[in-house]
C-alpha cells in the first residue's frame, strides 16, 4: 500500500503489509497486526490469524483489525474523507463481499471515491502504459497467495470467458515444503513463517525437470566429500531468532574434521540446526506447471495460457502470445520466465510469435500500476463516489467496476 500523489509527510514508497493478524508463544499477551510481526523478537511457531481463506474474505473483524491499523495513526495516517482509494479485490468475487466491502468503506471509513478494481487489470494498465507491450492486447498471469489467474486482455477489456483459474498459489506451495521436510527431516508443520522464507530463498523453476531429477538422486547418495561440489543439493540454516533472524541458504559443507589432540570435531558449528534441501528446491515451485502432482487435476500455467487465448478473437491471438505479462509472488522464482516461456513456445501455432515479459519487481506491479492510474485524468470517471454510493447504493458500484 501507498500513495499515488506525494505530501511532504508522506512516504513515497509501496509498504508491504501482510493481511494477516499474528501471535507468538514468546509474547502470548500481544498480537502482532499487519507489519508488526517485525517488531517480534522471535519467530519461531507463530500463528496466523488470516482475514481471507482460498482467496476470499471470510473474517471481517480480522480484516477490520488490519485496516483500522493501516489507515490509523501507526499506518499511512489517512484522512479517508480527503481520499480516494483505489483497491483491488478478488477475481468473480461474491455478491455479498462484495456489498460488504461498499458498505464498509463508504459508511464506516467514509472514503472521498473508492476504485476497485482486479491486479491483472492494474498490471495490463502498467504494461501498455510504460510500453512494456506494444498494443492494448496482453494476457497478464498473475500467480499469488491463493491461486493463479490466467486474464487477457483485447483493446483494454479484460476477457471474462477467458480467464482461468489454477488452484495453485504460494500458500499451496509453502504447506508443499512444510509436509516434505517434516516427513523426510524434521517437524516444521507449525513454522510456516521460516518454511515460507526458506521457499524464497532456496526454491527455483526446473528447466529440466527429469535432468535435475537424476542429479538430485545421484547427489542424495554420495556422502558429504571434501572434494565434492552438489549441483542442486544445498543447506539451509534454520534462525535461531538470537544471532539469526532469517534462515540462510549455502553449498554443503564437508563433514567436520576430528581433533585427535582435543578428541572433538572441528570446522562445524554445533550450534546451528540446518536442514538439506535437495529436489524439493525445485519439486515444489514444480506444482505451478504439473498441479496433478498433489492431486489436483487442473491445467498448468503454460497450458492455461495456451487455452485462454484459445479462447479469444483468433484475431487478438498473435498479439496476446506476443505480449504475456507475468505478475505476482511466484514469478520471482529464478527460471520462473524461462520455463513459461519454452513451453507456451511449444503449444503455440508455428507461426505466432511467443513473448513473455517478466517486470523487474513483480510484486509490486499492480500497485505501480494503480499509482499511474491514479493520475490518469479518466480515473474520476471509474470512480465511486461517496455521494453516488449514499444515494445509489451498491447499484453504483455494479455500473462503475463490477464484472
Amino acid at each position: 500500500m501507498g500513495f499515488a500523489s506525494q505530501k511532504p509527510d508522506q512516504e513515497s514508497e509501496c509498504r508491504l503489509i501482510p493481511n494477516c493478524i499474528t501471535k507468538a508463544k514468546s509474547e502470548k499477551r500481544r498480537a502482532f497486526v499487519g507489519d508488526q510481526i517485525d517488531d517480534c523478537r522471535d519467530l519461531s511457531s507463530i500463528f496466523y490469524m488470516l482475514s481471507y481463506q482460498k482467496g476470499y474474505l471470510v473474517n471481517w473483524d480480522h480484516q477490520k483489525t488490519v485496516w483500522d491499523y493501516t489507515f490509523g495513526n501507526k499506518g499511512f495516517n489517512l484522512s479517508p474523507r480527503s481520499t480516494g482509494l483505489i483497491m483491488t479485490e478478488p477475481y468473480f468475487n461474491f455478491t455479498s463481499i462484495r456489498e460488504g466491502l461498499s458498505e464498509i468503506l463508504f459508511e464506516e471509513y467514509q472514503f472521498n471515491s473508492v476504485l476497485r478494481t482486479h491486479p491483472a487489470d492494474l498490471s495490463v494498465y502498467n504494461a501498455v502504459s510504460s510500453g512494456i507491450t506494444d498494443t492494448n492486447a496482453a494476457l497478464v498471469v498473475d500467480t499469488g497467495y491463493s491461486f493463479t489467474h490466467i486474464v487477457p486482455f483485447i483493446n483494454g477489456v479484460r476477457i471474462k470467458e477467458a480467464i482461468v483459474r489454477i488452484d495453485i498459489g504460494g500458500k499451496m506451495l509453502t504447506n508443499h515444503l512444510k509436509e516434505i521436510v517434516s516427513y523426510r527431516q524434521i517437524h516444521v508443520l507449525d513454522e510456516t513463517h521460516v518454511m515460507n522464507a526458506a521457499k524464497e530463498d532456496a526454491c527455483f523453476v526446473s528447466l529440466d525437470f527429469d535432468q535435475d531429477m537424476k542429479t538430485a538422486r545421484s547427489e542424495s547418495r554420495k556422502r558429504r566429500r571434501d572434494n565434492h561440489r552438489y549441483q542442486i543439493a544445498r543447506e539451509y540454516v534454520l534462525p535461531d531468532f538470537t544471532t539469526l533472524r532469517r534462515g540462510v541458504l549455502r553449498e554443503i559443507l564437508p563433514p567436520p574434521k576430528a581433533d585427535s589432540s582435543a578428541g572433538h570435531q572441528v570446522g562445524s558449528e554445533q550450534h546451528e540446526q540446518c536442514i538439506t534441501l535437495n529436489n524439493e528446491r525445485f519439486t515444489v515451485p514444480e506444482l505451478l506447471f504439473n498441479p496433478s502432482d498433489v492431486g489436483i487435476i487442473q491445467m498448468g500455467i503454460p497450458e492455461a495460457i495456451a487455452h485462454s487465448i484459445s479462447k479469444c478473437d483468433p484475431a487478438a491471438q498473435p498479439w496476446l502470445y506476443k505480449n504475456i505479462v507475468l505478475t505476482g509472488g511466484n514469478a520471482c522464482f529464478p527460471n520462473f520466465k524461462q520455463r513459461v516461456e519454452n513451453e507456451v513456445r511449444q503449444m503455440a501455432p508455428n507461426l505466432m510469435e511467443v513473448k513473455v515479459h517478466l517486470p523487474q519487481d513483480p510484486v509490486k506491479y499492480a500497485w505501480d500500476g494503480g499509482t499511474k492510474l491514479a493520475t490518469d485524468d479518466s480515473l474520476p470517471d471509474m470512480c465511486v463516489t461517496r455521494d453516488e454510493y449514499l444515494e445509489r447504493g451498491e447499484a453504483a458500484c455494479q455500473d462503475k467496476y463490477y464484472l
